[in-house]
């Protein structure tokens, strides 16, 4: 007798956001191979197009959608054009982040509203209109991506902690208010990941000997190795996980 695995995605379609490049697009990989159809989302359509392309080439169903998170006319025109026209968003991956370096006392301020709009408003941008339709089914599932920076900072990033430690209150939030609902939200707290976001901190040899020192594997993470933690939480194995989300 055959058994469905509780981690089969097949007939589910997720949307990730910001999945042009980086931990984002590894988390729309790790659904696809789970048998999800994927929505790929960014800003940079010729970055996007890209992404889409080298997906659909391992056999994925994939579509992108060209967006701006941070603007909510732009999210709610194409969270109608994707229920509408490709299909109900099952799960959501809120991925989409940015980081600027630099002493709180220098901080640009338009930087930092950039950084607040792009990790911080932009979940709820998104989330909202597709928890809207999830309410309406009765079920869905949401991933925010938050940070192990949400429980500690270091020098020249605390706009950037400060909106991880609000998204994850903000998952925390999520869940009770919509868990009645049938809706599943959890969040994934990454450290320090080799992405283009790092790029700079890769190129430093001081802080890659610190990372090397403090971490047990002596490395840093790669992209990939988050699709486990997100394909549970995105599947029926999770069904449970409704109490305390993972950030």
């Amino acid at each position: 007798m055959h058994i469905p695995s509780p981690f089969d995605l097949t007939g589910k379609r997720a949307l990730v956001t910001g999945s042009s490049r980086g931990l984002g697009r590894a988390m729309a990989v790790a659904p696809a191979q789970a048998g999800a159809s994927i929505v790929l989302n960014a800003r940079d359509n010729v970055a996007l197009g890209a992404a889409a392309q080298e997906l659909a080439a391992t056999g994925a169903n994939v579509k992108a959608v060209a967006f701006d998170v941070t603007s909510r006319d732009s999210v709610g025109d194409a969270i109608s054009y994707i229920e509408d026209e490709i299909g109900p968003i099952d799960i959501l991956v809120n991925n989409a982040g940015m980081q600027f370096r630099s002493s709180l006392e220098a901080f640009p301020p338009e930087k930092f509203d950039r950084v607040i709009a792009t990790n911080l408003t932009s979940v709820f941008n998104v989330s909202q209109p597709v928890a809207r339709h999830m309410i309406a089914r009765g079920a869905g599932k949401i991933i925010n991506i938050c940070s192990l920076l949400a429980e500690l900072s270091r020098p020249s990033i605390a706009p950037y902690a400060a909106t991880k430690a609000a998204v994850a209150n903000l998952t925390r939030g999520m869940a009770v208010d919509w868990a009645k609902h049938g809706l599943n939200v959890n969040g994934i707290a990454p450290g320090y990941f080799a992405t283009e976001m790092n790029d700079a901190l890769l190129k430093d040899d001081k802080f890659n000997a610190r990372i090397e020192s403090r971490t047990p594997m002596a490395r840093w993470g790669q992209p990939e190795e988050l699709g486990g933690a997100l394909v549970f939480l995105a599947s029926d194995a999770a069904l449970r996980q409704r109490t305390y989300p993972l950030c």
